[in-house]
């Protein structure tokens, strides 16, 4: 009961401060020019999976969403109503692709690095890093599988890394690096969860790495390789922006843990929850990122598991 106690009173108290503070209006961007994930797919015109647990978290922290999956809306003008931009999309966004909303132009894409870089936020969930792959390579072929430093799309290095592949869904164990870092102050040394875990490359050398996974390897080829990032942050100008590769499933939304991290991200992202630390470190807390697994032909799909569909 006391325990109860305390949390409600925790929980009542953070709603007070967060009704004190300036209310925050977030774009939640998730065209689908590849793979259409279903967390963030539309049934008969109601509001996605994905869309209504941040409905809620908007609810607590004074926070307001604008969902989209226009890409044509991206410019200046557009984007600057927002304190923070949110992704969770797939492929080239500058192309209809599959969801066949209107695609981003390239004087969009570059309106949203110079908002970021003017001060303002960036987070990106997920297939974030599935997303304007370079060379717009899209097979899966050898060329995915190898590391393209400084030829790698612009997007890359603004968001810190680009998908690979991913093996089955399992439980990855998490390790926490920085937890004095808003969102992680009570997850703990490490955490474990059922997710689609994404294989990641083109690390940019600037990260302040949250959380390292892959340690103890994962069960398949896709991660036959050694420990490497999957939450981080970094600068970009004057702005900041926050990814993790976590969110494919339902139940990783509605995850307090999930919740928690998102949370202090997004917080971060909006200039509202400074960090104490933000010093590169991929080097020494993952130096083997760089190394990737080696090249095997694409899996024959296997049966999909329920409330989480294959990418």
């Amino acid at each position: 009961m006391r325990s109860l106690l305390c949390l409600l009173l925790t929980t009542y108290a953070a709603a007070c401060f967060a009704a004190n503070l300036p209310a925050r209006k977030i774009l939640f961007f998730t065209k689908s020019s590849g793979y259409e994930h279903a967390v963030i797919s539309y049934k008969n015109g109601s509001p996605s999976f994905a869309e209504k647990q941040l409905l809620a978290l908007g609810a607590a922290n004074n926070w307001e969403f604008v969902f989209s999956k226009d890409g044509s809306k991206f410019s200046p003008a557009y984007l600057a109503q927002f304190d923070a931009v949110m992704f969770y999309t797939t492929g080239d966004l500058c192309a209809e692709g599959t969801d066949k909303n209107p695609p981003m132009s390239l004087a969009g894409k570059q309106a949203l690095f110079d908002f970021v870089r003017s001060g303002k936020g960036f987070v990106g969930t997920h297939s974030a890093t599935d997303t304007f792959h370079t060379g717009n390579e899209a097979g899966k072929g050898p060329d995915r599988f190898a590391n393209h430093g400084a030829q790698a799309d612009p997007y890359v290095h603004f968001i810190g890394a680009e998908f690979i592949r991913h093996g089955k869904q399992q439980v990855g164990r998490n390790q926490v690096i920085d937890p004095s870092f808003p969102g992680f102050e009570n997850v703990g040394t490490e955490y474990s969860l059922m997710e689609e875990w994404y294989s990641l490359k083109d690390f940019a050398a600037d990260l302040h790495v949250l959380t390292v996974f892959n340690d103890p390897a994962l069960e398949g080829d896709d991660y036959q390789r050694p420990p490497f990032p999957n939450t981080w942050a970094r600068y970009e100008g004057q702005g900041r922006v926050w990814y993790t590769a976590m969110g494919h499933r339902e139940d990783i939304w509605t995850n307090p843990i999930f919740q928690q991290i998102l949370t202090g991200g997004l917080k971060w992202a909006l200039g509202d929850a400074p960090a104490t630390n933000m010093s590169p470190n991929l080097r020494q807390v993952a130096p083997r990122a760089m190394i990737n697994q080696p090249f095997t032909p694409s899996p024959k799909p296997a049966s999909p598991i329920p409330a989480a569909a294959s990418r």
